[in-house]
């Protein structure tokens, strides 16, 4: 059995529904069919979560809501009068929004994730009816039939353990199987939805709790390659790669997924096949627990900007106990999460995402800082990218950092900050923003070309 996943842009129009169709009709192994709300058309179109958003908000503000209600229906009708199916779909979807609309609104956080989950809601609805109509028997399962239950915690649910043992039940169902990602239900009923980029997490639930032979992610690549093809001209496609590497690609910047989307599937040892709807015999890339040695020890190189550091300097740190407990301790009484902290014997650095901080915080932290750690200095920098480069390899390769430390400094790029995970997957560089592409485009050169 294989679990399979499309995207927004996957089931953005009828042309792309025949596309998604084909695939799922020419094997008959892909049982269980997880879909996204409906994508851009074209880069000027808005996303159907997006115009969600926008209608749940303004009716909560108790604004002019209908005509943003309006474009969203006349989305899901386009596609039902180009699919030819019968538009008795069209009015359940309409009184479904209509109904979200006018809902309780006393819980702003809870009447937004139900706003926003009817997206791929309403289109599995949509693609179950096209799917029937085309003499493929399908069934829509909404998540709380199938038994999908998660943590109450609206935007950012968490799959709760006793779900997988539910979900295995739905490999007794006949005919293929439209489930809607991106939400899940609490014990008591309420629906909750996942962090954006959902459907990609439900499609992973699935596939552990169904024990999967894979798990197929349809997007609009042919693969995943080694450096942002948007910076780097015809990039390598990357065949295979660790779960570990995707994870800290991801992480660093690379879109195809959200970067805690696969822990499920990872979680269960199902490999993930990552494919393209519009060039489906396309291999793609292959992402398991392990991969056979590649001739290179990297796999991949990627860039993140928005971050901050904050370098704090103090005679003897490494002989003071508790300092490092003392120094996160403030930074959590500022409701602050850091993401790396390299150090050395009388200085470390906090990185950071820079959108934690206001100018306020920042003045206060400073302040706290050097008066509660008696520290000589504390400065703090903004403006960082980090640029990571991962393989799994790389702990078996001498050099890997001389080469990408040179490869910078030929192209003129300052160095801020060098970070190694103990793991040696990744190794992270931080520079400028207005270096980061060049940086990219020089790491590449270094270990691609």
């Amino acid at each position: 059995m294989k679990v399979i996943k499309f995207g927004g842009s996957s089931l953005a129009s009828a042309t792309q529904l025949k596309k998604v169709f084909q695939i799922v009709k020419e094997d008959s192994q892909r049982k269980v069919v997880v879909v996204s709300a409906p994508g851009k058309r074209s880069k000027a179109d808005e996303k159907v979560t997006d115009l969600l958003i926008a209608c749940g908000t303004k009716a909560l503000l108790n604004e002019a809501y209908q005509p943003v209600l309006v474009k969203i229906i006349a989305r899901y009708e386009e596609m039902a009068v180009d699919l030819n199916l019968d538009l008795a779909i069209i009015d359940e979807i309409k009184r479904d929004l209509e109904t979200l609309a006018l809902g309780d609104k006393s819980q702003p956080d809870y009447f937004l994730d139900a706003f926003k989950a009817s997206g791929e809601n309403n289109n599995a609805k949509l693609i179950a009816a096209y799917f029937n109509h085309e003499g493929l028997e399908a069934t829509y399962i909404n998540p709380m039939e199938a038994g999908l239950f998660v943590t109450d915690e609206p935007g950012n649910a968490q799959v709760l353990p006793e779900s997988y043992e539910r979900l295995y039940e739905l490999r007794k169902q006949a005919g293929v199987l439209i489930v809607p990602g991106f939400f899940g239900y609490t014990k008591e009923g309420k629906l909750i939805t996942f962090s954006r980029g959902g459907s990609d997490i439900t499609g992973a639930i699935l596939a552990n709790g169904l024990q999967a032979e894979l798990y197929e992610n349809f997007t609009d690549v042919d693969a995943i390659y080694a450096a942002n093809p948007n910076v780097v001209d015809k990039p390598q496609e990357i065949e295979t790669l660790t779960y570990k590497e995707m994870r800290e690609l991801s992480y660093a910047g690379f879109s195809v997924f959200h970067d805690e989307a696969l822990y499920p599937a990872f979680k269960a040892g199902v490999p993930v096949q990552i494919k393209n709807t519009n060039n489906p015999h396309a291999v793609g890339t292959r992402i398991a627990t392990t991969r056979e040695k590649s001739p290179g020890a990297v796999v991949g190189i990627a860039s993140s900007p928005g971050f901050s550091s904050i370098y704090i300097e103090k005679y003897l740190m490494n002989r003071e106990i508790g300092f490092g407990r003392k120094m996160l301790e403030i930074l959590e009484d500022a409701g602050l999460s850091y993401e790396h902290t390299p150090s050395g014997i009388d200085d470390l650095t906090v990185i950071l995402r820079s959108n934690q901080l206001t100018k306020s915080q920042e003045n206060n932290l400073l302040k706290r800082l050097k008066a509660d750690l008696k520290a000589d200095k504390v400065v703090i920098q903004h403006n960082l990218a980090l640029m990571m480069v991962v393989g799994e390899e790389m702990r078996c390769n001498v050099g890997t950092m001389a080469k990408a430390s040179e490869a910078l400094a030929e192209h003129g790029i300052n160095i801020e900050m060098i970070n190694q995970g103990s793991s040696e997957v990744s190794m992270m560089f931080g520079v400028q923003e207005a270096d980061e592409d060049k940086a990219l485009k020089a790491l590449y050169q270094a270990f691609f070309n």
